[in-house]
């Protein structure tokens, strides 16, 4: 595996930057709420991507984003005026990263890493700019460039496209198992992170490796 990985291209949000790091500014507004609020809002969030992709009836993640928000808000009865939404999708651009991401791009940098994401590029740009990992990267990818969202194939194919690697040379990494199941079928090698040591899901694929961490992903193709 490691003589043909020329690139490592990483999912961003749950394995990069933790999406849920904004619960300390959902409970600022909401105090005692911010967990169950953080939950939902990233539930739907991903349930629009889908449900987007399916009706061909995209807008970008930030919209996404937004309007799962008013949705999770709407469902709490929590109040969210103009201001609390700003505050909140603003959390988004500064999320953290986990403990290992830092030293592990580190360690890695030997190979071509980039970000393959639904995120938007203002989005994206914003997340690697205020977690420091500003020039660490190839390329980072957004979906946007093809407006629709992963798993839909048209969005793993972008990665050969601007890292000019072949799609068996890519290693994709993500802790997201829907994530991981579309790009198993697009014919990447895949390593789920399984960070909060989840089944499987019943889709018909598995990934190449699962660890639960991204330390584990440095042995596997470090040897």
């Amino acid at each position: 595996m490691k003589l043909c990985t020329q690139a490592v291209v990483f999912d961003a949000y749950s394995t990069l930057f933790d999406v849920h790091s904004v619960i300390a500014h959902c409970n600022h507004r909401f105090p005692g709420q911010g967990a169950e609020l953080s939950k939902l809002w990233r539930t739907k969030q991903l349930e629009y991507t889908w449900l987007r992709s399916l009706t061909e009836r995209y807008e970008d993640f930030w919209t996404v984003t937004q309007s799962a928000l008013a949705f999770a808000c709407r469902s709490l009865t929590l109040p969210c005026p103009p201001e609390t939404c700003e505050e909140l999708m603003e959390s988004y651009l500064h999320l953290e990263t986990f403990p290992e991401v830092k030293p592990a791009l580190d360690k890695l940098s030997q190979h071509k890493l980039a970000i393959l994401s639904n995120g938007s590029p203002k989005m994206l740009a914003a997340a690697v700019e205020n977690s420091g990992l500003r020039g660490r990267f190839t390329d980072v990818i957004s979906a946007d460039g093809v407006k629709i969202y992963k798993p839909s194939p048209r969005v793993y194919g972008l990665v050969s496209q601007h890292l000019g690697v072949p799609d068996s040379a890519i290693a994709f990494v993500s802790s997201n198992f829907w994530d991981i199941a579309g790009a198993k079928s697009f014919g990447f090698w895949t390593c789920w992170v399984n960070r909060c040591n989840l089944s499987e899901d019943e889709l018909g694929v598995k990934p190449d490796a699962t660890m639960d961490s991204l330390d584990g992903l440095i042995h596997v193709l470090h040897g």
